[in-house]
């Protein structure tokens, strides 16, 4: 007899599990910007390892779901402020639409620009069958998320709602949620070394999303070059 097939969500979620997710994302202003560069980079670091993608922008998903096999998280971003992340029934079913197995969206207690309560973006990735990640801030909207048939929760937006960001990840919200919520819970917003990555899944993360560490080259210099910047090399020393 055959072994049953699990459903895509769960195929999708059990390839996730324990690993890294590796954000392939880049602004218009920067050098990498653009679906051909983007598509490498997903292929390199899936060649590194990468358990899943998550990228943005229509042009960059249809070249990165083309060059890889592993999962892969969409989004869209539009605007700069308030709920920018997919914050639309229609954007996150062109993301479905595109072959995104989870559509990450804006899941906070912020107006949405449709109008229209997160539930209906939830059924509309459904029938699309994909999954709905609900980017959240804080625990309240992590269970509103849940009950609002998000299959997947990330600490993507704690930090990002207001007040300075923080330097380091809220490793407590990792481990809150996943203690409360009956969904997979995704580590991401700021995470860059091993260490971070391994105190995520010991909170209990399904998986750890990292970005800026790994994509964006012209960050990791400049955090170099500031650390750098005043320090006395040899040849500026006198001769004593």
């Amino acid at each position: 007899m055959t072994a049953p097939t699990a459903p895509p969500l769960t195929r999708t979620l059990t390839r996730l599990r324990g690993g890294v997710i590796v954000s392939c994302q880049a602004p218009p202003d920067d050098p990498l910007s653009g679906p051909e560069v983007m598509s490498r980079l997903a292929r390199s670091v899936v060649v590194g390892g990468a358990a899943a993608i998550r990228a943005e922008g229509l042009d960059d998903l249809a070249a990165i779901r083309a060059a890889v096999q592993v999962p892969l998280i969409g989004l869209v971003k539009q605007g700069r402020e308030g709920v920018y992340i997919t914050p639309t029934v229609a954007l996150a079913e062109q993301v479905a639409g595109l072959g995104a197995e989870l559509v990450a969206v804006d899941a906070t207690d912020r107006p949405r620009p449709d109008g229209r309560p997160l539930r209906d973006t939830v059924a509309a990735v459904h029938r699309h069958g994909a999954g709905l990640l609900a980017d959240v801030a804080d625990l309240e909207q992590g269970r509103a998320a849940v009950a609002a048939g998000a299959d997947v929760v990330a600490t993507t937006l704690s930090g990002y709602v207001g007040g300075p960001v923080p330097d380091d990840p809220d490793l407590a919200l990792v481990a809150t949620l996943a203690n409360e919520l009956t969904v997979p819970v995704i580590a991401e917003g700021r995470y860059g070394t091993a260490e971070q990555v391994r105190a995520a899944l010991a909170a209990g993360a399904w998986a750890v999303v990292v970005g800026t560490a790994i994509t964006r080259p012209q960050l990791i210099t400049r955090s170099l070059v500031d650390a750098v910047e005043g320090t006395p090399t040899p040849a500026d020393q006198e001769p004593q």
